[in-house]
C-alpha cells in the first residue's frame, strides 16, 4: 500500500524541542464529504494565506510510567477541551511513527485569528503540530530531502483536519486525485507546479468577520451529512469540473472566469449544508447583507472582487492587489458595519509553513 511508505519504523528515544508556523487556507474549490481515514470524495484547491497563522512550539521527552501523552496550552492556558481532537490525531499517527508513541509532548499553541470560527483554524494548528512531529523524525531521518518531510507533514496533517493537507505549502496547493493535476493525490495535497499567471501575484484576501464565536455545527459532522445525500454525485462531479475551470483561470489571469467558478463554489458549499438530513444553515444576515453588496459594488465598478466562504458565516473578499485602495475604501465605507466589533482581518497569499 502506498501508505506504507509514509511508515518510519526505526525505534528511537530522546528529548527534541521545535516550533513550527502554519498558514490558514481558504479553498476556491471545496472539499466536502470523506470516507475512509480523512479521504476526500471531491479534490479542492486553495490559497494559502499568509497572515492567518498558528504557531506551535513541542517539546518532546520520553514517556515515564503513568505519563500521559500530551500536555497541551492554547494562547498560554490550559484548555482540556481540544485533548480528544489532540489525542484522537496522535492515535492515527502513531502507525506511521510508532516511536512517538514512547514520548510525551508538550504543546503550546497560538493563533493569529479567530479559532473555530470559519477559517480553516484546524487546519493550520494540525499542519503546525504535523510539521512539529515530522521535525523530530527527520532528526533521525537524515536523508529525506526537503520536499519528502513536507509531503509526510500534510499526510500526517491530514489525519487531523482534511483541509489541514493544504496548509504546508503555497501559495496554490491541491489536495484529491484529479485529471487537472497529474500529480494529485487523496493521501496528501501538493503544491502544483504550473505558473500562477502575475494578475494573482500579491492576490489579497479581506477576511470580513461576521462572527467570531465557534461553529454551530462543526464541519466533522457536515462531512458525514453527504453521506446519502441527494446531491452528492452531482455535487462530487462538479468539484471535477471546477478545478479545471480554476485552473485554467489561474493560468491565463481569466478573473471573469475565477470570480465565477469561486462564487459557486462558495454557494454550492453552502447549498450542500442546507439540503443535507439534518440540514443546517451558518451563513447570516449580516454574510447575506455583505455579498449582496460585494456583487452590487462590482457590477458598478467593473472591478475584479469576488467572495467566497467556508463552512462558516465570514466572508473571504478576494482580489488583485493593484485594486486594494478602492475596495479597502468600499470594505471600510460599506461592509464594516456587518463585521463583529468592526473586525476584518487583511491577509493575502503566503508561500506556505516556516520554522520558527
Amino acid at each position: 500500500m502506498i501508505e506504507d511508505s509514509f511508515v518510519f519504523s526505526k525505534n528511537f528515544e530522546g528529548e527534541f524541542h521545535t516550533a513550527w508556523q502554519a498558514p490558514s487556507n481558504i479553498a476556491l474549490v471545496k472539499y466536502w464529504g470523506k470516507h475512509g481515514q480523512q479521504l476526500p470524495k471531491n479534490p479542492s484547491i486553495s490559497f494559502t494565506l499568509s497572515q492567518c497563522v498558528t504557531k506551535t512550539e513541542v517539546r518532546f521527552r520520553p514517556r515515564k510510567a503513568n505519563d500521559t501523552a500530551f500536555d497541551f496550552l492554547f494562547d498560554r492556558q490550559e484548555k482540556a477541551d481540544f485533548h480528544p481532537k489532540i489525542m484522537q490525531f496522535l492515535d492515527r499517527i502513531y502507525p506511521y511513527l510508532p516511536s512517538l508513541e514512547n514520548h510525551h509532548l508538550s504543546i503550546a499553541t497560538e493563533n493569529s485569528f479567530p479559532h473555530s470560527s470559519g477559517i480553516a483554524s484546524s487546519a493550520s494548528a494540525m499542519a503546525a503540530l504535523a510539521l512539529c512531529v515530522v521535525a523530530f523524525e527527520k532528526k533521525h531521518h537524515p536523508q529525506w530531502s526537503k520536499a519528502d518531510s513536507l509531503k509526510k507533514a500534510s499526510f500526517l496533517s491530514r489525519l487531523g483536519s482534511g483541509s489541514a493537507a493544504r496548509s504546508i505549502a503555497g501559495p496554490l496547493m491541491v489536495w484529491g486525485e484529479s485529471t487537472a493535476y497529474s500529480n494529485s493525490s487523496d493521501l496528501y495535497a501538493i503544491a502544483p507546479e504550473t505558473a500562477l499567471h502575475s494578475v494573482f501575484n500579491d492576490y489579497q484576501d479581506s477576511i470580513l468577520i461576521v462572527d467570531k464565536g465557534q461553529k454551530k455545527v462543526s464541519s466533522t459532522l457536515g462531512h458525514g451529512l453527504m453521506e446519502g445525500h441527494p446531491f452528492a454525485s452531482q455535487r462530487f462531479e462538479q468539484a471535477h469540473q471546477n478545478l479545471n475551470h480554476i485552473k485554467t483561470a489561474l493560468a491565463t489571469g481569466d478573473l471573469d472566469l475565477f470570480i465565477d467558478t469561486t462564487e459557486a463554489e462558495a454557494l454550492s458549499l453552502h447549498a450542500m449544508m442546507m439540503t443535507s438530513n439534518p440540514r443546517f444553515v451558518l451563513m447570516q444576515p449580516q454574510t447575506l447583507a455583505i455579498i449582496h453588496k460585494t456583487v452590487a459594488f462590482r457590477k458598478e465598478t467593473h472591478l475584479p472582487i469576488c467572495f467566497t466562504l467556508d463552512a462558516g458565516a465570514n466572508v473571504h473578499l478576494l482580489y488583485p492587489i493593484a485594486q486594494q485602495q478602492p475596495i479597502t475604501d468600499f470594505i471600510q465605507s460599506e461592509l464594516f458595519a456587518h463585521c463583529q466589533d468592526g473586525q476584518y482581518i487583511s491577509d493575502q497569499l503566503g508561500t506556505g509553513a516556516q520554522k520558527l
